[in-house]
């Protein structure tokens, strides 16, 4: 049974991270440039506002945040703490690019790609931001870089570029980060939904939110779908497992952009949700740094 976490009508609800520590689930609104620290236990919510768009963030090994946003991504060292730059400005002088989706390797490292809004010219690119502020550019020739997630021994990387309704996976070498040759993990149709944010499980299963879809999906380690969760909102955009036995699953939505009828449709569009699963969750490295 799916529920409404949080009515939170955000634009463009994104990046659900558990910080168990905490207690706490934390996740973005990219457009409304907001992230947010909300108590599942008693729905309370805490916002922190953004001098522009956050695609992605993740919990640091060190406190705080790390965070991609418009042009490049930043530490924030404590909550309500401004962001301070960090690794390079890589999107910078493209207003066509924003960062989007990421994730952290077991070495802490960043995975985190751009999108662009020039669909003509796919020119978005996947990165690796390293603890020493380094960024290396992995591939390139993407429109959405979406789906960032690894294998439960860290050997897999999925990665989604969104318009393709592809899943790819590819061998990573866990010490280096290095990225062997891509596979279709798996192709949905068209018209049905297309791959966004996703999350491995302990069994090695992938769940991908669809956008436009409805719903959200685990595939098996082999790629075949072995689960659907309808959702009452068109647009998930992410999946995070959390809670004491990482067996809640978290999913946000986006609320932008819809009809008046759509919206009647949908009216906690935006929101975020939650439904328990069978498999838990793995626990998510933090940023090294």
């Amino acid at each position: 049974m799916v529920d409404l976490l949080l009515d939170a009508g955000a634009l463009l609800g994104e990046s659900p991270r558990w910080h168990a520590a905490e207690a706490r689930l934390y996740w973005v609104d990219i457009e409304g440039r907001k992230i947010h620290r909300t108590d599942p236990a008693t729905g309370a919510d805490e916002v922190m506002a953004l001098g522009q768009q956050v695609g992605c963030i993740a919990p640091r090994a060190g406190g705080g945040l790390v965070a991609a946003l418009e042009d490049g991504c930043a530490l924030i060292d404590g909550w309500g703490a401004a962001p301070r730059p960090f690794g390079p400005a890589v999107l910078a002088g493209k207003p066509e690019q924003r960062f989007n989706d990421g994730c952290v390797d077991a070495a802490g490292r960043l995975w985190v790609g751009s999108l662009t809004s020039d669909k003509a010219n796919p020119a978005a690119t996947l990165y690796r931001l390293d603890p020493d502020g380094s960024l290396i550019e992995i591939f390139g020739g993407l429109t959405t870089s979406n789906g960032a997630a690894f294998s439960p021994d860290g050997r897999i990387f999925y990665h989604a570029d969104t318009p393709t309704h592809a899943v790819r996976a590819y061998d990573v070498d866990p010490a280096t980060g290095t990225l062997g040759e891509g596979r279709i993990f798996h192709q949905f149709e068209y018209g049905n939904g297309r791959p966004d944010g996703a999350a491995v499980d302990a069994e090695g299963c992938y769940w991908s939110a669809l956008w436009d879809g409805w719903r959200v999906v685990r595939l098996s380690p082999a790629g075949e779908i072995v689960r659907t969760v309808d959702l009452p909102v068109q647009r998930p955009t992410m999946i995070a497992f959390g809670g004491a036995d990482l067996q809640t699953a978290f999913v946000t939505s986006a609320g932008k952009n819809l009809t008046d009828e759509e919206r009647r449709e949908q009216p906690h569009a935006g929101g975020v949700f939650r439904f328990r699963v069978d498999v838990p969750g793995l626990i998510q490295p933090d940023f090294g740094v």
